[in-house]
């Protein structure tokens, strides 16, 4: 688990980062739903990979005391995502629905980079 823990140290990170590019994007540019909607969606992908990490390491530590097994969270993670689009759908002049859905994908792109680096560095 502890290197589950790093990988979302760095998407925390890489979240930060992405968060600040918006800024810039919203504030110099003319398409400031756009920025907000990326910016929106990543939140609340983060948010997900977050529930993600948590429901993992009770599931290991069910597994590990030979206890039942609960769900990982599917249902949570899933009403996240609506809320993020009901976000975007009723707040159109602000947020932009396909960049709030891109923002969403952000934290698995990123997780899905950070995979390959790793297996680049040790092979």
């Amino acid at each position: 688990m502890l290197d589950l823990h790093h990988i979302f140290a760095v998407q925390k990170r890489a979240l930060f980062f992405l968060l600040a590019l918006c800024a810039l994007g919203w504030g110099l540019t003319s398409y400031q739903s756009v920025f907000a909607g990326i910016a929106i969606g990543a939140f609340f992908g983060t948010y997900n990979f977050w529930i993600l990490v948590r429901r993992m390491e009770k599931f290991d530590r069910s597994i590990s005391e030979g206890k039942k097994i609960g769900s990982l969270g599917s249902a949570l993670r899933f009403g996240s995502g609506v809320a993020a689009v009901a976000i975007a759908i009723s707040l159109p002049n602000y947020f932009h629905l396909i960049s709030t859905v891109i923002g969403l994908m952000i934290p698995y792109v990123f997780l899905f980079v950070e995979r390959i680096v790793s297996h680049v560095r040790n092979h």
